[in-house]
């Protein structure tokens, strides 16, 4: 049982790893000598980078948010399991954490696939911190999952 709540332990913290690798990232729309991210756009020349803040269209706030949400998300759930191993009684399962764990896999998902919808159409390609909010998002799905599966036991 220890190896399974270890095992648990270290998924949780590399979900919210990636989380915040994915949101802080300036790395998710690449192409040429331009990169942009959630928060800015940096384009390259031979004088360095230019950079600028990311457009205040709805859309990039609403994955902006969504991003911000699943990572808040994530790192409650760790706090909520991490609270429950010492609290839960014996039998009883981290509805609580799986429940917030599932939300942030839900938010992380949505902010993704309002960014693949909504980016400029343009000769550019997903980088990779687009890439990592895809691989979290399973990641946090099955780890929610896992939770509600998981019993306390002595």
């Amino acid at each position: 049982m220890l190896l399974i709540l270890l095992g648990v332990l270290v998924m949780h913290l590399i979900i919210l790893v990636l989380l915040i690798v994915s949101t802080a990232a300036s790395a998710w729309s690449v192409g040429g000598d331009t990169t942009s991210d959630l928060w800015s756009s940096c384009v390259s020349n031979n004088k360095g980078y230019h950079c600028n803040s990311a457009s205040n269209e709805d859309w990039i706030q609403a994955v902006q948010a969504l991003m911000i949400l699943s990572l808040l998300f994530c790192f409650f759930s760790l706090i909520a399991f991490v609270f429950q191993l010492f609290k839960l009684v014996k039998g009883g399962r981290f509805f609580f954490t799986a429940v917030f764990q599932i939300l942030a896999s839900l938010f992380v998902m949505c902010a993704a696939i309002i960014y693949t919808v909504m980016r400029p159409e343009d000769n550019r390609q997903f980088g990779y911190a687009y890439v990592l909010a895809w691989v979290a998002f399973p990641l946090s799905l099955i780890s929610g999952l896992i939770y509600i599966v998981l019993r306390k036991k002595e």
